[in-house]
């Protein structure tokens, strides 16, 4: 299982911060060994025009470890086609 953690480290906000800040925004993923190897321990980043950034890290994680992150996320915000975008390109596209 590879766990997809979204973080904002450039907020293109008025105070430069992002409010969901201090929260964890985590999508736990069954794949198989080849996209796991090939996922794990990467970092994706995506960027709009307006200075915002997005940035997902993934890393294989286990049942245990994936449960405790499915019970603490708050969500994706809507970025789900982000992490399909990284298992079917390589890339956020």
């Amino acid at each position: 299982m590879i766990a997809f953690v979204l973080s904002m480290p450039n907020a293109g906000s008025w105070n430069g911060k992002w409010t969901g800040e201090g929260r964890l925004y985590a999508r736990v993923k069954k794949l198989n060994k080849e996209e796991e190897a090939r996922l794990n321990g990467k970092s994706f980043s995506y960027r709009w025009d307006d200075g915002w950034t997005a940035c997902i890290c993934c890393e294989k994680v286990d049942a245990k470890e994936a449960a405790k992150i499915r019970k603490k996320s708050v969500g994706f915000m809507g970025y789900e086609w982000m992490i399909d975008s990284i298992i079917k390109k390589g890339e956020i596209k």
